[in-house]
């Protein structure tokens, strides 16, 4: 998907990114974070669902109305069904659009305008070598989409990381040194599976104000089930990785048929979307 002119002149120019420094200050995140936690912001939301097309009719209201635009967008389905996985299916882990990469030596993800080779994404070049040859999952999500998201596979969480974001500096030499301007905070837990190896889901905030609220942060080690909810970003569009282990998964057949003009995979939370390779 092409960026709009708005972000390519913030991110890839110098007088861009001076105004982007002050945009992801962190004081101008609190405010926008206050305000859009405050009662006031939920007028905002009519007009948010008018404009997104956003389907409501799943969606848990409430008694009252959501408090504020946060409340909204943060928004819990009816998932009494739950979602459940075929043995050696991966399950979506949220709704967006999909994604697949082969991983090859020098690979480099485009994620949010920004570049990260698979070392600089993990912050760790001894678990990223563990995923070379493998397959990257890459799941965008639009600020229209439900932003709630889940485990795509049953497993035991083996650790889990907080990488904080970093914006480079405006000098005109950092657009030499640096392919990457921005990297944007991110989390990930690395969990051992039955079906798939040890594999790796990540969660990638919004550079502004978006942020990522994981359950259960402080606990390092659990057993987790398919389709069970891991968490849910607050305002922006965000991105979600799954890194799979050489010979482990395949992207089910099927979708390559619904592969859309910009390359990538429409998808929905719950729904299969990868199988165990021996299968």
């Amino acid at each position: 998907m092409k960026d709009s002119l708005i972000l390519r002149v913030l991110y890839r120019t110098v007088p861009g990114r001076m105004v982007l420094k002050i945009l992801v200050h962190p004081w101008v995140s609190l405010a926008a974070g206050q305000f859009l936690s405050c009662p006031v912001s939920r007028a905002l939301v009519p007009w948010y669902i008018r404009k997104n097309h956003i389907d409501m009719s799943n969606v848990v209201t409430p008694h009252g109305g959501f408090s504020s635009f946060n409340a909204f967008f943060t928004r819990k389905r009816d998932t009494r069904r739950g979602f459940k996985a075929k043995e050696g299916e991966v399950l979506s882990p949220c709704d967006g659009y999909l994604t697949p990469v082969k991983i090859e030596n020098g690979t480099v993800f485009d994620i949010k305008n920004a570049g990260y080779s698979l070392a600089d994404l993990l912050k760790s070049p001894v678990l990223g070598e563990k995923y070379k040859e493998g397959m990257a999952l890459i799941f965008r999500l639009t600020p229209a989409n439900y932003h709630r998201y889940c485990f795509p596979a049953r497993g035991k969480i083996l650790a889990s990381q907080r990488i904080e974001g970093v914006l480079h500096c405006v000098r005109p030499v950092a657009l030499q040194t640096f392919p990457v301007f921005v990297q944007n905070t991110r989390e990930y837990v690395v969990m051992r599976t039955d079906d798939f190896g040890t594999m790796v889901q990540m969660e990638i905030g919004a550079l502004l104000v978006g942020k990522i609220k994981n359950h259960n942060r402080a606990r390092k080690t659990m057993q987790v089930q398919a389709g069970e909810e891991k968490g849910y970003f607050e305002f922006g569009g965000s991105t979600i990785v799954l890194l799979f282990e050489r010979d482990k998964v395949l992207l089910k057949e099927e979708l390559y048929r619904r592969i859309d003009g910009n390359g990538e995979i429409p998808v929905h939370i719950g729904e299969p979307v990868a199988c165990n390779i021996k299968l």
